[in-house]
């Protein structure tokens, strides 16, 4: 029954790493990156602007991260969300931090979405700024604290397989170790 969170900076390959170190333990995926980007689709709402609501919408926040700790306690799962390893920090048994530089950020946002890097900087900062501002109002919560991780990995220089490559191992070794694999 592992659980394992996924957090990280905007464009820093949680969604890819998780997405893939999910299929590697045969694990569910969940996204809580794509519940928000669904919400706001079906709000009609760009991402940007679904972030300016939930500054004041607490309710967005708190139902996603409702449904990511129902998730969690299903067991066999990797989630990955901006939020995720903060708010299962109890229930996690492995917490990965994703980091990379700002520049190398915008360009896969910019490649994935189709935006001008400087679009692509502008929507990484102002995306970051409303969850700092957002985790610290609902739950006193700073996401520029690292301390609840076990694992950071900047992956400015390193593609997303390798990236995979030492989760696994990372995860596999903590999960043996507790007896969940």
């Amino acid at each position: 029954m592992g659980i394992i969170a996924v957090s990280g900076q905007a464009a820093s390959g949680k969604t890819t790493v998780a997405r893939k170190l999910a299929g590697k333990l045969n694990y569910r995926f969940v996204s809580i990156g794509e519940l928000f980007r669904r919400i706001a689709i079906e709000r009609g709402v760009s991402l940007v602007e679904l972030h300016r609501i939930a500054e004041t919408d607490f309710s967005i926040d708190k139902a996603i991260d409702e449904e990511s700790i129902r998730e969690a306690r299903r067991g066999n799962v990797v989630i990955e969300g901006h939020l995720a390893a903060w708010l299962l920090r109890d229930l996690a048994d492995v917490r990965i931090y994703l980091k990379a530089d700002t520049r190398v950020r915008a360009q896969r946002l910019s490649t994935r979405d189709g935006k001008s890097i400087t679009d692509a900087i502008s929507e990484i900062r102002i995306r970051e700024e409303s969850n700092r501002r957002r985790y610290l109002a609902i739950y006193g919560i700073d996401i520029n604290d690292l301390s609840p991780f076990d694992l950071v990995i900047d992956t400015t220089y390193i593609d997303a397989d390798k990236v995979v490559d030492l989760v696994y191992e990372y995860a596999y070794s903590v999960l043996q170790n507790k007896g969940k694999f």
